[in-house]
């Protein structure tokens, strides 16, 4: 890790082991159309994620739960949001989390209750709808007494159609949880490369992405 950039301190709950060794730890960050808070939370994570010289070890992507922007370029307002922070979001296009891909993230992060629960429908079993499924903001230590008194509920709301404010709100919560989760993953990967092997890596025939 760089001299000059500072450990992350680990919040909120503890990671679920990652599905296959060796790999890289991957990490799917989903709101409802993939073209504001999923997007700016993958940015965001992605770029603390290799300050942290966890680069090569984790994979951020994002994804929404419906499809009415599918292939189209991030939120003109969210891009901007981040422009100011000085991040990077031309890249990205809108895509839909498909059921097969829970069996290739190790986690997955829903940016409110809604799409918590309609993840939880779509999971294919118990393990993806469950310990490997959690909120986004679960990560800030803020909100580590509970999400009791937070005007949010513990989600990012969604900014779509409102003001410069609401995407700046949103990325400031997105930031607030980016620490804490950053400081898990360093823990779960270097726990992950610690142990052996436990033989070769079977094939899900795709990364779906």
């Amino acid at each position: 890790m760089p001299a000059d950039v500072p450990a992350p301190v680990p919040a909120g709950p503890d990671l679920p082991p990652p599905r296959r060794s060796p790999g890289a730890y991957r990490v799917c960050v989903v709101c409802l159309g993939n073209i504001c808070r999923s997007p700016m939370a993958e940015v965001a994570l992605r770029a603390a994620v290799g300050q942290a010289g966890l680069a090569g070890l984790v994979e951020v992507d994002s994804a929404g739960t419906g499809d009415w922007h599918l292939g189209e370029p991030m939120a003109e307002q969210a891009a901007a949001e981040l422009a100011q922070r000085g991040f990077e979001g031309s890249a990205h296009r809108a895509r839909k989390i498909q059921r097969s891909w829970f069996a290739q993230r190790d986690l997955v992060l829903a940016m409110d209750l809604n799409n918590l629960a309609a993840l939880r429908v779509l999971a294919p079993d118990a393990e993806a709808a469950g310990p490997r499924l959690m909120l986004f903001r679960s990560f800030d230590p803020d909100l580590a007494g509970g999400v009791l008194g937070d005007p949010w509920d513990g989600a990012v709301p969604d900014p779509y159609g409102g003001p410069p404010a609401a995407y700046t709100q949103a990325l400031d919560l997105v930031q607030g949880a980016v620490g804490g989760l950053v400081g898990r993953l360093a823990e779960v990967v270097q726990v992950s490369a610690a142990l052996p092997s436990t033989g070769p890596e079977v094939s899900t025939g795709g990364t779906g992405a």
